[in-house]
């Protein structure tokens, strides 16, 4: 992601519509089609407000304890119709509830929380993570 890590910064990445315009260039980049977007913690960033604009794009999207949450209304999650996977560990107790509290207002989701497992919770609990995710992508049309 630009400007995270050791990438470097990217003027373009500033607003939430250059956050939008630089996944979508990437989407079309990689000839993805209705692609699911998988988010965890800094990436929400990009993804919830390309979620909000764009989600009719996605075939699914799945928020791990994404950052950004707070910055959109009760109102604006409740237009999105893409089918949402909430997945966060138990042991993050710092940004899972906040996302939790925000992305309910999503109307097509489903929470699952993995036992025992942190805010990188597909790295403490990896099999949980993906039977989740796996069961997820089942349901989808």
């Amino acid at each position: 992601i630009p400007g995270y890590g050791d990438s470097p910064s990217a003027e373009t990445v500033v607003t939430a519509q250059g956050r939008v315009a630089f996944l979508d260039h990437v989407l079309q980049k990689l000839g993805m089609q209705r692609p699911i977007l998988i988010s965890p913690s800094m990436s929400g960033r990009f993804a919830l407000p390309f979620l909000l604009v764009q989600g009719d794009r996605l075939s699914g999207f799945v928020p791990i304890a994404p950052v950004g949450t707070k910055d959109y209304t009760a109102e604006q999650y409740r237009r999105v119709q893409t089918p949402t996977l909430i997945l966060y560990g138990d042991r993050d107790t710092g940004l899972a509830p906040q996302a939790l509290q925000n992305l309910q207002h999503l109307p097509e989701h489903q929470v699952v929380v993995l036992p025992g497992a942190g805010h990188a919770c597909y790295l403490d609990k990896p099999e949980d993570f993906h039977r989740a995710l796996l069961g997820f992508l089942r349901r989808l049309k």
